[in-house]
């Protein structure tokens, strides 16, 4: 009897309940350095379209989170669970400033907040999961060793499978960085609790970066020569992610879902949002409480240069979402 029970204590050691999230926000970096409102979901959709989004008050689908105005864009954080046997799970995301405006599987309630309720966790099941005709940058995310999830008729909506639970949302949670754009200098203030920031700009197709470890509350970063390959970066980029806790086969899958748009035209700033940071703005809670909890947000600071604004005068439709506000600038320049 002594035997079964060290045996059975042993065996629920063993059986350790992880859950890992990544994701991605987006703000444009005003003039002063702090940032600015924008209509983040203007635009195409870029979604598949199995995936829940909020509708009118008429509960037809259209745009309706197109109009939204706000800070920040959301994009993309995906909740991944590894265990070595079934579970039943509850999730809940409050999103205090903000609100949420797509996610899969379908969720109890949604709003400033994402409450799944209780649902499975599968890690020895296989089923085939929705895929649409056309390449788009959501099926990455699957790329992983995570269980699936499966939620059962939430809301009307039939029994849905999936390899994480992913969420999109808009709003305004302060910042812990601003940068400014000074001729060619990055002005960059508020790094106190960050490590590194990725200084990155394409223009015209021919690309520059710089990574820079971060010593002080401040720093001046020149903007990066141009002619450099996208490799070592990549490399870099997932070397980062992985130092922040994500198994390499999540950080792979977090640089693949977003590597056409992270380096598409343009001049930005990444860097790891601090863990209390992503705490504050988006607290998540989770019933069992799991063994090990990595969340991982990288923030993306859009910056303005010269060349956008004449760019943009030119084409108003150049630099798709970010149009509008570059526009603004532009306009005010003139």
């Amino acid at each position: 009897m002594a035997v079964a029970l060290v045996a059975t204590a042993l065996a629920s050691e063993n059986r350790r309940f992880v859950v890992h999230e990544w994701g991605t926000f987006t703000s444009i970096a005003g003039e002063d350095g702090a940032a600015l409102e924008w209509r983040p979901l203007a635009g195409t959709n870029d979604l598949p379209s199995f995936v829940h989004e909020i509708t009118g008050a008429s509960g037809f689908r259209h745009c309706t989170k197109c109009d939204l105005t706000a800070k920040i864009r959301m994009e993309t954080p995906v909740l991944y669970f590894y265990t070595d046997h079934d579970m039943d799970v509850s999730v809940r995301v409050d999103f205090p400033k903000g609100k949420i405006t797509d996610w899969y599987p379908s969720a109890r309630s949604v709003g400033s907040s994402i409450d799944w309720g209780r649902f499975a966790v599968l890690p020895n099941v296989a089923t085939n999961l929705l895929v649409e005709s056309g390449p788009n940058h959501y099926y990455a995310a699957r790329e992983t060793d995570a269980a699936l999830v499966r939620v059962c008729n939430t809301n009307g909506h039939p029994t849905e499978f999936e390899k994480f639970l992913f969420y999109r949302g808009v709003g305004g949670f302060d910042l812990p960085m601003s940068v400014k754009l000074d001729g060619n200098l990055l002005r960059l203030a508020g790094l106190a609790d960050i490590a590194q920031v990725i200084v990155f700009e394409n223009r015209s197709g021919i690309i520059g970066f710089r990574i820079v470890d971060v010593n002080s509350d401040t720093m001046t970063i020149d903007r990066p020569p141009l002619g450099d390959s996208l490799a070592p970066l990549l490399v870099a980029l997932q070397q980062s992610l992985v130092a922040h806790g994500l198994y390499a086969k999540e950080a792979r899958a977090m640089v693949e879902t977003w590597r056409d748009s992270w380096f598409e035209e343009g001049l930005r700033v990444f860097y790891v949002l601090p863990r209390k940071a992503t705490d504050a703005a988006r607290p998540l809670s989770i019933d069992p409480n799991p063994d090990e909890l990595v969340r991982v947000l990288v923030g993306r600071v859009e910056v303005i240069t010269p060349e956008m604004e004449a760019r943009v005068l030119a084409d108003p439709k150049a630099y798709g979402r970010f149009a509008e506000p570059v526009l603004k600038r532009a306009l005010a320049h003139k």
